[in-house]
């Protein structure tokens, strides 16, 4: 039964919960002042009473003193008892003038004359007197030797107590109704923005999350409740903000996965379909024209080469991405200027046809870095250079120092990268010439390639281009230990 009861209040809604949770400590608070209130009721009624008795027995006393009997004012229902009480004796019972004046047993009046004759005191006390009912028995000394016991009836108090009870029952209970029930309509009311919310979870979890555009459009939008209700409000919709970024971001890189693929998959058909092709010539050869096998087999290597530094491109991009433990750096202590320098050099030598010019800076600039690396980098950024500008364009590097960082500058005074690429260079496999042969365009990675390595190191690359002036600029980290020579 106990377990059925757990059961069906647990299915009850909150707000209810609540409403018949008030109700109960309500009904806790009404039966402790209804109780306080009976018992200061009471205890006044019978202050009362023996204040009447003891003012009552004060006339009675001078009536028994000056004539030797009882007179005066009677109340209806009362009782009275005189006593003698001689010093050797038990006290002896007078007979009374009426004997209405006695009920038929009159054992307690005599005991509590005893009492009182031995205490010399008033006595008070409530005792039940067979056949008539609770009465309130007060005894005091008239004079030497002579006892009055007189006795009031109980039954207005217990009536009047009665009465206050059914009142105070009657008031409490109807209290207690509308307080349930009105609870219960201010409960809802003010759980109605958990309510909403709870819709809105409905309606978000109708959604089908597993597309790639999947978003969240619903929002809490109602406002109300309070400032604990506004706090909930403002935590669910943040949640929602984040679930929904999060749901953006899984999108993108799925579509950027996908676009990785796809654009993986075309740069490696090419230089697998040149292998099979060259294989396929190279055994024609090696049977009917033996002078033409060396030529074919130089052509087979250089395409399983181009195809082998694709991978190695698209094998370091994914390892940093992944983060891993052992990242592909290996850094040292290494002079960034002396790498800038030997990176000029080098492309002098491989592109005469280009001006370079090494902008003036430090002699020298120490950094912990990963010097094959940054090389690569710079590499990359002047080949760049030279691949997207026409034969005879000026092209620059330098170094600089400011702000705790190091930068190298490559900058070329080519037509410049349109506006609508600028955003989109780094990206990977992406080509601002569509048209442009991929012996002479590469494979797109260059510049993903070399942001991800500079990214690897902490720094940044930026951007900046205009016609006659592109300019890519490294900006690395010093650390600790950085050294430079002015």
């Amino acid at each position: 039964m106990i377990t059925r009861c757990r059961r069906a209040y647990g299915r009850l809604r909150l707000g209810t919960r609540l409403a018949l949770g008030v109700g109960v400590l309500s009904l806790a608070v009404f039966a402790i002042v209804g109780t306080a209130l009976t018992t200061y009721m009471r205890d006044y009624l019978s202050a009362q009473l023996d204040t009447q008795l003891a003012q009552a027995q004060i006339a009675q006393s001078r009536s028994i003193a000056d004539y030797g009997t009882l007179s005066g004012k009677k109340y209806y229902s009362w009782f009275y008892a005189v006593y003698d009480v001689p010093r050797d004796g038990g006290p002896k019972l007078r007979r009374p003038e009426d004997p209405a004046d006695l009920p038929d047993d009159v054992e307690d009046f005599t005991t509590l004359a005893r009492a009182q004759a031995v205490s010399h005191t008033e006595l008070l006390r409530t005792e039940h007197l067979r056949g008539v009912g609770d009465y309130r028995l007060r005894a005091c000394e008239v004079e030497p030797g002579v006892v009055l016991v007189s006795a009031a009836p109980m039954d207005d108090i217990d009536d009047t107590v009665r009465r206050l009870i059914t009142v105070q029952v009657v008031a409490f209970g109807l209290a207690l109704l509308g307080l349930v029930v009105a609870g219960r309509k201010m409960l809802r009311r003010g759980l109605k923005p958990l309510s909403d919310m709870a819709s809105t979870a409905h309606g978000i979890a109708s959604h089908n999350l597993a597309e790639t555009a999947a978003r969240l459009p619903l929002r809490a939008d109602k406002r109300g409740g309070g400032p604990e209700v506004e706090e909930l409000r403002t935590a669910f919709n943040t949640m929602l903000e984040h679930i929904d970024d999060s749901l953006a971001v899984r999108a993108e890189a799925e579509q950027r996965l996908r676009r990785f693929v796809a654009d993986a998959s075309h740069e490696l058909r090419t230089p697998l379909m040149s292998v099979r092709g060259y294989a396929d010539l190279f055994q024609y050869a090696a049977a009917n024209a033996p002078e033409e096998r060396d030529k074919h087999l130089a052509r087979l290597r250089a395409e399983a080469a181009r195809m082998g530094f694709l991978l190695d491109d698209l094998l370091l991009l994914a390892r940093l991405d992944a983060a891993e433990v052992e990242a592909p750096l290996r850094q040292t202590e290494s002079d960034l200027v002396e790498l800038v320098e030997h990176a000029a050099d080098a492309f002098r030598a491989s592109h005469p046809d280009r001006p370079l010019t090494l902008a003036p800076g430090p002699d020298a600039l120490k950094l912990r870095l990963d010097p094959q690396r940054i090389r690569q980098v710079l590499d990359n950024l002047l080949t760049n250079a030279a691949v997207h500008t026409p034969t005879g364009t000026a092209v620059s590097v330098g170094v600089s120092v400011g702000g705790g960082q190091a930068r190298v500058r490559v900058a070329d005074a080519g037509p410049g990268i349109p506006t609508d690429d600028r955003d989109r260079v780094f990206d990977r496999f992406y080509r601002v010439d569509k048209a442009r042969s991929r012996d002479r365009g590469g494979s797109g990675l260059g510049l993903s390639v070399a942001r991800s390595l500079v990214r690897a190191h902490g720094g940044t690359i930026e951007l900046s281009s205009e016609p006659g002036a592109t300019v890519f600029t490294v900006v690395l980290p010093l650390r600790t230990g950085s050294l430079t020579k002015p």
